[in-house]
């Protein structure tokens, strides 16, 4: 575990070609070589960013929302699909860690998908594929649930790095999966808009403050750095979001916009928020959250294990299993193929705040 090391991490705070994964992707490899220019290390992409964040579901009744389902399906991408292989491309010609949201087709399925993530090391390597565990609110006519496979931390050259996506991050149990495995960069991925309410309604869901909130609690809690990184919502993705419907226009006009930011191991912020469209950086010194361990480390002292006692199952699950390999046809068996090899990084035996099994 690093314990004196320094690097920058940037955050593209960055809008998608909505509903168009490969312009998308060939816009993450431009961001990916600029930050790389910039003297980046990490480069930490939003939730969703491959095809943009599916905001229809919100502000249209679900038997209205079939076509768009449709589209947004189609928009989709496989896990080792051609976008994602452009982005570890781009990863191991600039040597630089990526982290990218994208929403991921099921290759069992025409209609299942998955609100995803990936962590990509500097050689182009995928470090880790993690599915959200419950889709939040209207995101459930989207996106099915995950599992939890993707709940590791990895070792890296830029330190012990994990992510959560977006609610994930309001839950004590999937933080506290992490900060048991020596968290020490933890990347909270966000949409960049998130209607609860209409427009003449007050009280809609404020994402901005409440990204803030759970940033800095998780990284005063597990004493890590925090990198947030939400997409921007354009006039494209708008447009095609609400067509011609003027109230709809008005009504995403109206909701707040996620930031893009910073956090250090005291749960305060780094620099200023990004808002606008670019790439916001952060010198990050991992030798900053040793301090503050020693006032309450959740993961070791300042813990009762004899008292609390947290199980995570870590296996990926499938639709189908055939235990008869014989049998088993070349259709059926791509079925249960993980599309994505993981890194097996994390041991469970020599980590008691945590059981693990597989």
């Amino acid at each position: 575990m690093f314990l004196d090391h320094s690097f920058k991490a940037a955050a593209a705070h960055i809008a998608p070609v909505y509903l168009d994964p490969m312009a998308s992707a060939e816009k993450a490899v431009s961001i990916i070589a600029e930050a790389a220019r910039n003297g980046a290390s990490f480069v930490a992409f939003s939730e969703a960013y491959l095809p943009g964040f599916p905001v229809w579901a919100a502000i249209h009744s679900p038997i209205k929302s079939h076509e768009c389902f449709k589209k947004y399906a189609a928009a989709s991408v496989y896990a080792n699909g051609p976008e994602i292989e452009m982005v570890c491309k781009a990863a191991a010609r600039h040597e630089v860690y990526v982290s990218i949201g994208f929403s991921e087709r099921n290759p069992a399925s025409v209609g299942g998908l998955w609100n995803s993530n990936l962590l990509i090391d500097d050689a182009g390597n995928i470090l880790n594929h993690h599915r959200k565990l419950v889709p939040t609110f209207y995101e459930k006519l989207v996106w099915d649930p995950g599992d939890g496979a993707g709940l590791k931390v990895l070792a890296t050259s830029c330190g012990r790095i994990g992510n959560l996506i977006c609610g994930e991050n309001s839950n004590p149990l999937s933080r506290y999966s992490l900060i048991a495995q020596g968290e020490q960069v933890h990347v909270s991925t966000y949409p960049p808009i998130w209607p609860t309410r209409p427009p003449e309604d007050s009280g809609n869901y404020d994402n901005r403050a409440a990204n803030h909130i759970r940033a800095s609690g998780h990284c005063f809690e597990a004493k890590c750095f925090g990198i947030v990184v939400a997409g921007v919502f354009d006039a494209r993705a708008t447009d095609l979001a609400v067509g011609n419907d003027a109230d709809l226009k008005e009504l995403l006009e109206a909701c707040p916009r996620a930031a893009s930011f910073f956090i250090d191991p005291t749960g305060t912020k780094i620099g200023d928020e990004m808002s606008d469209e670019g790439i916001g950086y952060a010198d990050l010194n991992l030798s900053k959250c040793l301090e503050q361990k020693r006032f309450h480390d959740v993961a070791a002292g300042y813990n009762r294990f004899d008292i609390f006692d947290l199980h995570v199952d870590v296996r990926r699950t499938v639709p189908i299993r055939i235990s008869d390999s014989d049998q088993l046809q070349p259709a059926a068996a791509k079925l249960i193929v993980e599309p994505v090899t993981l890194a097996k990084e994390f041991d469970p035996e020599a980590t008691p705040p945590l059981k693990y099994s597989q």
